[in-house]
């Protein structure tokens, strides 16, 4: 069983590609927006139980893009 599973969220990150677009790193994303690399990997995986405002505004700061860039809501998306 998955953690989705397990919460029951359907929320989808899409970092990686993010990430890629921009040609930086999780660990160069992790020191820029000031949180540790294990907390980003979490998250960047779906596996994060909540983000505060605070650290998602700095990523959107960072990345340069809009809250709705980061996230998705699909229902349709499988949870295992």
């Amino acid at each position: 069983m998955s953690p989705a599973d397990v919460e029951g969220h359907a929320i989808a990150v899409h970092l990686d590609r993010l990430l890629a677009e921009r040609g930086m790193t999780l660990t160069e994303l992790a020191e820029r927006v000031g949180v540790t690399l294990v907390n980003l990997s979490i998250l960047k995986n779906g596996r994060a139980k909540a983000v505060r405002f605070s650290t998602l505004t700095k990523l959107c700061e960072v990345l340069g893009c809009q809250p709705g860039d980061l996230l998705a809501y699909e229902p349709e998306r499988p949870r295992h």
